[in-house]
């Protein structure tokens, strides 16, 4: 038994020591974020603890003899994904993704997004380091809710949205979680790139410049993953799902815009709220006529199945809004990941006018 304590003893006064900078700098944004978000603060700071404290380094889990051979494998292809992430795709070198933690839930965070009800422009929150985002992001299930039944009471249209992973932007090294190592191959990778590309490049106050530009990332990173590969089926299963979230991805926008059109049409609120649902309800007849060329596929049935709102729309367009003009940037730059990132800092650097104006010109007009 004190063998065991004294083993306890040792691992706490690692974490203590591994964690005392972060914890500094974690309390540093309680201090100077004011008391009205004091309450949001702590329960990020206490969630990331309860991650930190799970954490071990992924070539220990590897050798553990304890460890499942179906995890084993799931963390040896993440440690070749990770180096391949730095040395192929020109993405951060450092600690993020070489430990990992077991959660024991299924998601990492719960996003709650919300916007007005007429209105398909998402409500924003502005914090410490990541700035002004569309969305905000709890540790537990139930803070999620509570949050977002106090928006709606306001009168909002609310969404909550498991996530499996997140990035601190390189403030933190980010771990390989449970929420998202079982995942396909492709999957995984395409995971570990995007966030990674926000540790890369990341402005303040523009979550659809970021995810779009880390979208774009993902995806080139995962097809010249599987090209080194030579994993032709797993390919071709990461394709088909790209492929699907693409069109999904279209009719959001298609229907989002056509939303858009009626909130600027200044109808009676009455009328303004019976087109919405009409709208609405061509959207979900759409999907049904999309998703039948899909083979089967019924991953976004349970998306369907919440209440339909601008809120539910917007966390679909933070991530593709801006991909055309991505995807349009890097063939200009000759598939030059290089060149790429060189031109997407430009981008950053100018006024949020200005660079939405640009992503928009690159846009194929269809897309604008």
């Amino acid at each position: 038994m004190r063998k065991s304590n004294h083993k306890s003893q040792i691992t706490n006064h690692a974490f203590a020591a591994r964690c005392g900078g972060r914890i500094a700098a974690a309390c540093l944004a309680l201090l100077v974020s004011g008391c009205a978000n004091v309450g949001y603060y702590w329960q990020s700071v206490s969630g990331q603890l309860g991650i930190w404290r799970r954490e071990r380094p992924i070539e220990e889990v590897i050798n553990d003899a304890r460890t499942p051979d179906a995890l084993r494998q799931k963390l040896s292809a993440v440690v070749r994904i990770r180096d391949f992430a730095s040395g192929e795709l020109g993405l951060p070198d450092n600690r993020s993704y070489r430990d990992y933690a077991d959660l024991g839930r299924p998601y990492a965070v719960w996003n709650v997004f919300a916007a007005p009800e007429f209105s398909v422009q998402p409500a924003r929150w502005c914090f410490v380091f990541a700035g002004c985002v569309s969305y905000r992001g709890y540790f537990s299930r139930e803070e999620a809710d509570r949050f977002s039944a106090e928006l709606a009471a306001q009168g909002y249209d609310v969404h909550v949205g498991g996530v499996p992973a997140y990035s601190t932007l390189g403030w933190f090294a980010d771990p390989v979680l449970s929420t998202f190592v079982h995942f396909p191959q492709g999957e995984v990778a395409r995971l570990v790139f995007h966030e990674l590309a926000h540790q890369l490049i990341y402005v303040k106050d523009d979550s659809t410049f970021n995810e779009s530009f880390a979208v774009v990332v993902e995806q080139e990173g995962v097809r010249r993953w599987f090209e080194r590969s030579g994993d032709v089926k797993g390919r071709e299963s990461y394709e088909r799902g790209r492929r699907m979230r693409m069109e999904f991805a279209r009719l959001i926008q298609t229907h989002r815009g056509r939303l858009d059109a009626l909130y600027r049409s200044r109808r009676a609120p009455d009328a303004m709220r019976e087109r919405k649902r009409a709208l609405l309800g061509e959207l979900e007849a759409d999907y049904r006529a999309l998703k039948a060329g899909w083979g089967g596929y019924a991953g976004y049935d349970a998306w369907f199945a919440r209440p339909l709102n601008n809120a539910l729309l917007a966390s679909i367009a933070i991530y593709a809004q801006r991909v055309p003009a991505f995807e349009a940037l890097l063939q200009r730059e000759g598939s030059d990941l290089t060149r790429f990132y060189g031109a997407v800092r430009e981008l950053a650097a100018l006024p949020k006018e200005s660079r939405d104006r640009q992503l928009a010109a690159m846009s194929p007009a269809n897309d604008r």
